[in-house]
């Protein structure tokens, strides 16, 4: 296994703009965007915020076909394919996991996306055990929006950043947010 480099993760919000803010990566600080509602307490289904909190890193997918090769990374990491989901949807039994689409009648997010923001995807250790329905769903550290736009609720980075940050990363790094 690959020696893992970094334990912590930190990530602050700028000041004047709640939608953006720095991730801390030892001695080195990297742009991130942050949820359109910035970071809260109390995560709720839908509210576009960002959860406060210490997550760890499960695991991640790449998109191959964008990457060709597997990313080099001490975590778990797989391929997506078309027909990758993640179920958003709090009526649902599979709400906050990974799923096969389409899923008539029940909402989920579409993991081969065609903007490349889930081209790199970490999946965090958010209402993940036990998962409760309603309390956020499809946290992840993914590609950021040109510009830094905001995210639905998760924590992205510039792609440069998030490959070159995978490889110092492993299964007992943790990513604070707040």
């Amino acid at each position: 296994m690959k020696r893992t480099t970094v334990s912590l993760l930190r990530v602050r919000p700028l000041v004047g703009d709640r939608t953006r803010g720095h991730l801390v990566v030892g001695s080195a600080i990297v742009r991130c965007a942050l949820g359109r509602s910035g970071i809260v307490q109390t995560k709720r289904e839908g509210d576009g915020a960002s959860p406060r909190g210490v997550f760890r890193l499960r695991g991640g997918a790449y998109r191959p076909d964008h990457f060709g090769t597997r990313p080099p990374t001490a975590l778990p990491i797989r391929a997506t394919r078309p027909g990758d989901g993640w179920c958003d949807d709090p009526r649902d039994r599979r709400y906050n996991r990974p799923v096969r689409l389409p899923l008539p009648g029940v909402g989920a997010e579409e993991m081969w996306r065609g903007d490349g923001l889930y081209d790199l995807v970490i999946d965090l250790d958010c209402n993940r055990g036990p998962i409760r329905p309603g309390r956020g769903s499809a946290i992840f550290l993914h590609v950021a929006r040109p510009g830094y736009g905001p995210t639905e609720g998760c924590v992205a980075l510039a792609r440069a950043d998030l490959v070159r940050l995978l490889r110092r990363i492993g299964p007992r790094t943790q990513l604070s947010i707040g």
